[in-house]
């Protein structure tokens, strides 16, 4: 395993467009044409095409782009143990556009042991060289959390929790059950991929699917911890606890980072708003070692917010847009990554584009070509500014 630590100058959110013969053996296995163990036949081989291309590209990090998911969180949610794939009279709302009406919905207790995506790193895993170190990512407690909170899951989560209390507890008990499994197999740099924290940027937003619901009002999870209200303070303060309380028993080598956007899904968005509202408690208090943070637009505001990144966290500034095809310029990214280095010093900046190319199996409108070229970018400027 490689002693780098992650995160690096030129680095990756996660997902990538699916070749087309991916795209056509996912549907052929909805039909039924095709079976698992022959969709697995053709993931595998997409996959070790992928991580050639990622090398090739000249990245110290491999993922193996999310290509056996349909959806960057829900099929994460859907392995936890008490959960099931369940549809919704409405998808997710973006911007002109609207997503399949696909939910995570509790069926009984929530557990995490025996995981399908242990598997899927394991076999990740064997790509790994001195200098390539491999990355599971995967939706953070937060996400999982408000997902549970949708209007259409609420009956359901409130029959099988009856206390806020407990379902907080388990949801943390479940993701220390699968970080440890997932350190057992081998992964040392794991992933979080938080929209909560976008959305509540957004005045349309802030505390929807949560307290917006009359049924969920209050939370007692400790001695510190204040209730669950239409204040976005209160509703921040439970998200920070859950993510800081599920990865509090990790091991101290496993680099834990998160990912905070505010929505991709086909090259839309679904929030604007600066980071102001949730900096103090996000940068300052969420326990990870790096946020890797949408910039490319202004709806992602200035860098300011950026001053409270406590201790000697790192920050890898998302200039370069997945959403898109056209290039960025190189001079007015560089002059961007010295303004962010106002607010954090530059040898704790990095650079990647805002977000996964294909947060969900659909993709974003622009072609692999455009896709390499953007990584291709994203490390001559990390080149330039750092010597990389």
């Amino acid at each position: 395993m490689s002693t780098n630590i992650p995160p690096f100058k030129a680095d990756v959110v996660g997902s990538y467009l699916r070749p087309e013969y991916l795209h056509k053996a996912r549907s052929d296995y909805a039909n039924g044409t095709i079976s698992s163990h022959e969709l697995k036949k053709i993931e595998d081989k997409a996959i070790i095409e992928l991580v050639e291309k990622q090398k090739k590209a000249g990245l110290h990090v491999i993922t193996d782009g999310e290509f056996r998911r349909s959806w960057w969180h829900l099929d994460f949610m859907w392995g936890l143990n008490g959960v099931e794939k369940a549809f919704l009279s409405k998808g997710y709302s973006f911007d002109g556009i609207e997503t399949r009406p696909e939910t995570a919905r509790l069926t009984g207790k929530i557990s995490g042991n025996n995981h399908p995506f242990i598997e899927h790193f394991s076999f990740l895993l064997k790509f790994a060289e001195d200098n390539i170190v491999p990355r599971l990512t995967i939706p953070a407690p937060a996400q999982f959390f408000k997902e549970l909170y949708r209007p259409e899951n609420l009956d359901s989560t409130n029959v099988i929790y009856s206390s806020k209390d407990e379902l907080i507890n388990d949801i943390i008990g479940a993701y220390q059950e699968f970080i440890k499994e997932l350190y057992l197999v081998g992964c040392r740099n794991l992933q979080l991929d938080d929209c909560t924290w976008g959305m509540m940027v957004d005045s349309r937003y802030h505390n929807s699917g949560i307290a917006e619901s009359e049924s969920v009002n209050s939370c007692s999870c400790h001695s510190d911890h204040t209730v669950i209200s239409n204040d976005i303070n209160s509703l921040a303060e439970t998200l920070v606890y859950l993510n800081n309380e599920a990865i509090k028993n990790a091991p101290s080598d496993l680099v834990l980072t998160t990912h905070v956007c505010r929505g991709n899904y086909r090259s839309t968005w679904a929030a604007s708003g600066g980071y102001g509202p949730i900096a103090e408690i996000l940068f300052g208090r969420e326990n990870v070692s790096a946020y890797y943070l949408e910039f490319d637009t202004d709806r992602a505001g200035d860098f300011s917010p950026l001053s409270y990144v406590s201790g000697n966290k790192k920050v890898v500034l998302g200039l370069i847009s997945s959403k898109t095809g056209e290039l960025e310029s190189k001079q007015k990214v560089i002059e961007r990554i010295y303004e962010a280095s106002k607010f954090v010093p530059l040898d704790r900046l990095c650079l990647s584009t805002q977000c996964g190319f294909a947060s969900t199996e659909e993709g974003n409108a622009l072609t692999e070509e455009q896709q390499w070229d953007k990584i291709a970018l994203v490390k001559e400027i990390a080149q330039e500014v750092w010597k990389y």
